[in-house]
């Protein structure tokens, strides 16, 4: 007969510490989660009005023109604001570990430090910086004669100034990731490619970039997914404007729900990202193993 293993010491002690992240999980991301799935349905306006309509939200979806856009316009900030953060990200990393960079550990800290902001703070911090009124770069220009940038009236500026906002908020983690992947690889290896003539761009290429693949898998995934539910960082930063320029999904759903009261819609169009980020991180995580 096959005996049933007890759990050791180890193991038990492991299973309470765990224990509290699993009831959050549950509790604020499951459970809301399911609630959100059952509202899709429905035609709730969060106050009393439940009616179940089936797919009615499902079907209004593909034909909103609103929604469709929005979603077009978080995929190009996602385009461009995922390779410039792994970029950025990458590149912090590499010289944290440079053998010749004296106080690292102080300069990992100050690069780290935004990450411990809320996205609240991240925003208007570089709403502070931006302003087009009291903002200290329109100041500096000021002080060389140059005309200030309207960073919140041009569509394109208040677009890039959410995409550096959102970078400067996560390069700091992503960096610290790469970090502990780059310490990972094995001098030896580093030697033998030095001794063979390897320097500069063939060393990165050949020998830093595929021995850190699986972290650059895992910050370009979450990275992505980041980029796709990006909301505080750029509602305190431009408010979604000039006009709707800088509304992503997850702004665009937040105001049909809560300002526009309808919940049940607001439900489904959130169902229908996850869908969306579920099959990018499947077909990524496939590219990945076949590589």
């Amino acid at each position: 007969m096959r005996t049933k293993k007890k759990l050791n010491d180890y193991q038990l002690w492991a299973f309470v510490f765990v224990v509290p992240m699993i009831l959050f999980f549950i509790i604020f991301f499951l459970i809301p989660a399911v609630v959100g799935l059952y509202f899709s349905f429905t035609n709730y306006n969060g106050i009393n009005k439940m009616d179940f309509i089936g797919l009615e939200n499902y079907k209004e979806i593909f034909s909103d023109f609103e929604y469709l856009k929005v979603i077009g316009r978080t995929a190009v900030f996602c385009v461009i604001e995922v390779p410039l953060g792994y970029i950025v990200s990458l590149g912090l990393a590499m010289l944290m570990t440079a053998k010749r960079l004296k106080g690292k550990t102080l300069f990992r800290v100050i690069v780290y430090w935004p990450t411990l902001l809320s996205t609240i703070m991240v925003g208007l911090t570089w709403r502070w910086i931006f302003g087009e009124n009291f903002g200290v770069v329109n100041y500096v220009l000021s002080l060389v004669g140059a005309s200030p940038i309207e960073w919140s009236s041009s569509a394109t500026a208040a677009f890039a100034t959410a995409v550096i906002a959102v970078i400067w908020g996560t390069a700091g983690f992503n960096m610290m990731i790469f970090i502990g992947a780059l310490e990972q690889i094995d001098d030896e290896i580093v030697e033998a490619a030095e001794i063979d003539g390897a320097k500069g761009w063939t060393k990165f290429r050949y020998i830093t970039l595929p021995q850190i693949k699986p972290t650059s898998f895992l910050v370009i995934l979450t990275t992505m997914i980041g980029a796709f539910k990006v909301f505080a960082e750029v509602q305190t930063l431009t408010g979604g404007g000039p006009g709707d320029s800088t509304t992503f999904v997850i702004q665009y759903i937040y105001e049909t729900g809560f300002e526009k009261m309808k919940v049940g819609y607001s439900s489904a169009c959130s169902m229908v990202l996850f869908v969306v980020l579920l099959i990018l991180s499947v077909i990524q995580n496939k590219l990945n193993k076949e590589e």
